[in-house]
């Protein structure tokens, strides 16, 4: 299978700091190409191949409201993500009840 045709994966698709800020925006919204577009330095193309990816992950939605195409955040989609991150809490909760420790039993010796 050659690499275009590939699917992208959530993981793959939040690996770019771009495409986390276009889907940041997208939390807030329903925004056109030219809307998202207009938040960045780069070519409306450049954030188009964003959004295809993006969309390739079921990230993002997209649909035709007249001539132009409107995107909007599927947030289920990063339930993937959501259930891998969560195994790793439990190393900042583990982290977070050690300094707890040490910040209690530095108040008592002062």
């Amino acid at each position: 299978m050659s690499a275009s045709a590939q699917k992208h994966d959530v993981f793959q698709a939040i690996a770019d700091p771009t495409r986390r800020d276009i889907l940041k925006l997208l939390a807030e919204k329903e925004l056109s190409i030219l809307e998202i577009t207009g938040h960045f330095p780069m070519s409306r193309t450049a954030i188009a191949k964003h959004l295809h990816i993006l969309s390739e992950a079921k990230l993002v939605n997209g649909r035709k409201i007249g001539r132009e195409k409107r995107f909007r955040i599927q947030p289920d989609s990063l339930d993937e993500l959501k259930q891998w991150l969560s195994y790793f809490e439990q190393f900042w909760h583990n982290k977070l009840s050690i300094l707890k420790h040490i910040v209690e039993n530095q108040n008592e010796k002062d």
